[in-house]
């Protein structure tokens, strides 16, 4: 992916799970939300699979170990190995092993997945900021990870000792909606503490050198339902990405998306894998796409003709980028959006 400022979603001939040898799969929000599986994910993952295509699936969530995710996908219907499964906590895990001694210590603030993670870098987990630990790592401990072990990470990092976060997610999606994710208990100690963690997951570069280590993908491309995560970390690696419209991003916010944020293909979900994608092309003072035309007015942008709504919502992002430039679209999107069912 070229690292101009993106102003429109590309089309392709071809279907991308052809054109890409690899998917990079985020996973809440894309495969499954609450722990079911998202419609229409697990035929088209089928598909793309007995089509030659690798799936690898890439989370920020450094809750589970591979093996659970691998057999949580398999129970689903998604057939899937633990080497299939990348997590965040083994890019911070990886991160941490190149900057302590071999066979440190790690106060862990987090779940099992964190624990297999450095014990596969040779390091050992401890659970407490009196046991002389060379690290403190933060990833998602699930809802009830207890109060007592931020302040457990609070007591290390207040006497220097360095800190890694898996990821900064505010929130992460559920089957009952939007929860806070590892970045709001990451704010916790950041509060307690001012100090600031490294951190290994999407969007930075130790989550997609992980990822590209161990797939080994020559063409990726990278699948998922957030900007700030998925979207640009695709970005950060110069590797192209598909946004699918079911989990957190919705249509104002990929309307206002910053150039790290927009998407190389948009679609409403995975069944986007199995085929082309549309053209936007240049119309008058517009952008059209399938049956709708876009434009972008003095303080609105405007939508007219019928089809397919992400059809209309390919040709809204064309006149929200093209007018934003590297800058953000401001203009009111509602009445556009509305016409989709946005």
């Amino acid at each position: 992916m070229s690292q101009s400022v993106r102003t429109r979603p590309e089309g392709s001939g071809r279907a991308l799970s052809e054109a890409y040898d690899t998917a990079l799969l985020d996973l809440d929000g894309v495969v499954y939300a609450g722990g079911h599986a998202i419609a229409h994910a697990v035929d088209s993952l089928a598909t793309a699979r007995s089509g030659g295509m690798r799936l690898a699936y890439v989370t920020n969530n450094a809750l589970r170990t591979p093996d659970a995710v691998a057999d949580h996908l398999t129970e689903l219907g998604i057939p899937t190995g633990a080497p299939d499964v990348i997590t965040s906590a083994q890019a911070v895990a990886r991160l941490i092993a190149e900057q302590v001694p071999a066979g440190a210590r790690v106060l862990v603030i987090g779940g099992e997945g964190l624990r297999v993670a450095l014990r596969e870098r040779g390091l050992e987990p401890v659970e407490s900021a009196d046991d002389d630990p060379a690290a403190v790592v933060q990833g998602f401990g699930g809802p009830d990870l207890p109060w007592g072990r931020f302040a457990e990470a609070s007591y290390a990092v207040a006497r220097g000792v360095p800190w890694y976060a898996s990821n900064t997610d505010l929130t992460i999606p559920s089957g009952r909606g939007i929860a806070p994710g590892n970045g709001a208990a990451v704010e916790v100690v950041r509060i307690a503490t001012g100090a600031e963690p490294q951190v290994a997951g999407k969007p930075l570069p130790p989550m997609h050198r992980e990822t590209i280590l161990r797939t080994g993908a020559e063409r990726p491309l990278v699948v998922g339902d957030r900007l700030d995560t998925d979207i640009e970390g695709a970005f950060n690696g110069e590797v192209d990405s598909l946004l699918v419209l079911t989990g957190v991003t919705d249509g104002p916010q990929l309307l206002a998306a910053p150039p790290q944020h927009r998407p190389t293909f948009v679609d409403a979900d995975l069944r986007g894998l199995l085929t082309g994608q549309p053209e936007v092309t240049e119309a008058g003072d517009g952008f059209r796409c399938g049956g709708w035309t876009a434009t972008a007015g003095t303080e609105r942008l405007e939508l007219e003709g019928d089809g397919e709504a992400v059809d209309g919502l390919r040709a809204l992002c064309a006149a929200a980028w093209t007018v934003a430039g590297e800058g953000v679209c401001e203009l009111d999107s509602g009445k556009a959006l509305a016409r989709l069912g946005w």
